[in-house]
């Protein structure tokens, strides 16, 4: 039987974006409406952040064994057993599920309907036989792995991350194409299990971070057997399963790799061509919904947000997307995302991570830039823990106003927090450096960083007038 629903908020899509939106609504107490074609909890749950930092933290038990000994602790050879690996990965994400289920989300109010969106005019969307004319609809469909037109590629067996946490066997040569950051992560983390992996880049490693920061990553995965070819461009893959040939050109040359399994992780687009977003009227493009800065697109009684609106692809992007929305939908509160600083995270070990501008961005508007730098070496937690490699670099303005900050290192996601509050607030080298922390932490690299800020000052003589001055008076 057909049925017709007029709910105030129909959300199409079930990931993080979405279910901010839902959630907050319904608590609120406004009729809303949540369609879900695939899982509940969409690519983040099930085939993205969970499931590669379970993998992550299965190959970082095993390279805990093999740097055991360092420690003065006996260990034997590690033994992977690549099946409780991925049922490992399962039990997190069946953990975590409740929070994004169905259940949780029909108890709160939100009636979810399974099945695929698509509008039938500007107002008006249809699912099967149910259609819904809601009074705002939010697009968090998020977005899919994107695959490459490589001859042959069509041809052979191959794995996305929404495949990749399904092997039960150990790979004997993973072949990566793409080194962004969730090719290296998973590069990384099937060397440590201990596959033989290549990791293959048309360009160079992690393209849009400071090259200066990549460094440290990029001798780390070498030190740990990984292959690495930037420049290089897979121009034609044949083969069958478990012996793959991948055709590799690298300036004039051209080679031959054989590998047992591929990974394609060259980066994500948008989700959207069941919508039919023409019929109601809604601007887009192959990077996104179009969007204005409050995300409204343009159909106004329509919302794009997280994936969907070509916004970088991160899941705290689309929850933050999520919840501005729903206060605009309830309360009006105006929409601003271009002045609120976005932290992105590399999970490689070392981690990356970094806010604000880079080096190169604040030069270009101002020559006086200042940097600052710490390196983990000289910091005595991470001299106890034998995590040295990498540093901290600040970008400064003027008046000592902090830019950016880029951390490479032990951590690093964890200590970029205090950073993102600081850029956000427009904070200064003063207020970092005037920090009382406790002893010995991690945090500490961030202060002693600001604090190279005023050692300039030191050889000013007019410093040692003013000391010499006031000695006189006791």
């Amino acid at each position: 039987m057909d049925e017709k629903l007029t709910p105030d908020v129909c959300v199409i899509g079930a990931g993080s974006g979405g279910l901010t939106v839902a959630a907050f609504c319904a608590m609120l107490g406004a009729p809303v409406v949540l369609v879900e074609r695939g899982l509940m909890g969409g690519d983040c749950l099930n085939a993205g952040c969970v499931p590669s930092k379970a993998l992550i933290a299965a190959a970082r038990a095993a390279d805990m064994v093999h740097e055991a000994p360092a420690f003065g602790i006996g260990s034997g050879r590690s033994k992977v057993n690549v099946e409780h690996v991925r049922e490992h990965i399962r039990e997190t994400i069946a953990t975590i599920a409740p929070n994004d289920s169905e259940a949780r989300f029909a108890a709160l109010g939100v009636r979810v309907i399974r099945g695929e969106a698509a509008f039938r005019d500007p107002s008006t969307v249809e699912v099967g036989t149910t259609t819904i004319a809601a009074r705002r609809f939010v697009i968090a469909t998020g977005s899919r792995p994107f695959i490459p037109a490589i001859p042959g590629l069509d041809g052979v067996p191959y794995l996305t991350n929404e495949s990749v946490f399904e092997l039960g066997e150990l790979p004997r040569h993973l072949a990566v194409i793409g080194a962004g950051p969730v090719g290296l992560e998973i590069a990384q983390s099937w060397r440590r299990l201990g596959a033989e992996v290549t990791v293959l880049e048309r360009d160079r490693m992690l393209a849009s971070e400071d090259p200066e920061m990549v460094r440290p990553v990029r001798d780390a995965l070498v030190e740990d057997g990984i292959a690495l070819h930037e420049g290089a461009e897979v121009f034609r893959v044949e083969g069958e399963a478990g012996a793959l040939r991948l055709h590799v050109r690298r300036g004039e040359e051209e080679g031959l790799l054989e590998a047992s399994h591929l990974l394609v992780a060259v980066g994500r687009q948008p989700a959207l061509d069941a919508l039919a977003l023409d019929k109601a009227g809604i601007t887009h493009s192959a990077r996104g919904v179009t969007v204005d800065r409050g995300l409204r697109t343009t159909n106004r009684r329509v919302y794009a947000i997280g994936d969907a609106s070509g916004a970088p692809q991160f899941t705290h992007v689309a929850g933050w997307h999520g919840s501005l929305v729903a206060q605009n939908i309830l309360f009006r509160r105006p929409v601003r995302t271009d002045r609120t600083p976005v932290p992105r995270v590399v999970f490689t070990d070392p981690e990356l991570a970094h806010v604000g501008q880079t080096e190169a961005e604040a030069r270009a508007s101002d020559a006086r830039t200042r940097v600052l730098r710490w390196p983990f070496s000289e910091n005595d937690r991470a001299v106890a823990m034998r995590r040295t490699r990498g540093h901290v670099k600040l970008v400064i303005g003027r008046k000592g106003r902090l830019l950016g900050c880029t951390i490479t290192g032990h951590e690093a996601g964890e200590l970029i927090a205090p950073f993102v509050l600081a850029v956000s607030k427009s904070m200064t080298v003063q207020d970092l450096a005037g920090m009382v922390l406790p002893y010995p932490t991690l945090a500490e690299i961030g202060k002693r960083a600001a604090g190279t800020y005023f050692q300039s000052s030191i050889g000013n003589p007019w410093i040692g007038r003013i000391v010499r001055l006031l000695r006189r008076f006791g």
